[in-house]
């Protein structure tokens, strides 16, 4: 992958300076055209067998095309996910939201420099979780968090997220809990004056799990519009992503 040098003053990404990171993030821009090279290396290198719903293809590009923001979601099974997402994005309508999209990721993913620099290339917003860091520990960052990822859907950026929040290390097929973030996005996204609409992933590598084959990847339907408090939004993304995870898993 091609180097990308990011400005000298990108803030440290640590849960202490939480507040600088947001600022940073809030306005951060990566190139478009790099990304876009980037998203087609991984699409040639991860091959993934894109399937749809009946009728998911053409129902993506229209609502593409429409300026809605969208907020895009997978099931999160092995640490390759994000690349097989990324080239299931250039396989498939998502193509033209490449150097827009905004990708929740770990902190830990912002650490060596190197690895930060392609991370923010790709869009990569930081996310402190409780399970590194305690929950009261990250309260306030996570608040931040939401409040920057809604700012981007309401600028017209779209939004990717793995709302599983950890990789599912027991059954492949079934979707693990979704955690209750997307919901408070999609809220604050509305209070901003937009609808997000959902984009879902299923992503499956086989019986045995292996990211080193092609993935089975299936879209469903766009929900073109997330209503509700962020409980029933929350709940309607785990519905929908386990129809996705049951295509993808049945078309392996």
């Amino acid at each position: 992958m091609r180097a990308y040098r990011e400005p000298m003053d990108r803030p440290e990404v640590t849960l202490a300076n939480y507040d600088a990171v947001y600022d940073f993030y809030r306005d951060h821009q990566q190139p478009r055209a790099i990304a876009r090279l980037a998203y087609a290396m991984l699409a040639a290198r991860y091959r993934p067998r894109v399937n749809y719903r009946a009728g998911a293809r053409d129902a993506v590009r229209e609502m593409i095309a429409t300026g809605t923001p969208v907020v895009i979601v997978a099931n999160h099974l092995t640490h390759s996910d994000q690349y097989t997402l990324a080239a299931t994005a250039w396989r498939s309508p998502l193509r033209t939201l490449i150097g827009r999209t905004r990708v929740l990721a770990k902190d830990e993913l912002f650490r060596e420099p190197r690895q930060r620099r392609e991370v923010d290339m790709m869009g990569g917003i930081p996310v402190f979780r409780a399970k590194n860091h305690g929950v009261r520990a990250v309260a306030d960052a996570g608040r931040r968090m939401m409040d920057v990822a809604a700012l981007r859907l309401s600028r017209g950026d779209a939004l990717a997220i793995f709302p599983e929040g950890t990789c599912n290390t027991g059954d492949p097929a079934q979707v693990q809990a979704v955690g209750s973030g997307i919901g408070h996005i999609v809220r604050r996204a509305a209070a901003l004056g937009v609808q997000p609409a959902l984009v879902t992933v299923g992503i499956a590598y086989g019986p045995d799990n292996d990211p080193g084959r092609p993935a089975s990847v299936f879209i469903t339907l766009p929900v073109p519009e997330l209503a509700g408090s962020p409980r029933e939004v929350t709940q309607r993304v785990a519905e929908e992503l386990q129809c996705a995870v049951d295509g993808a898993v049945a078309r392996y």
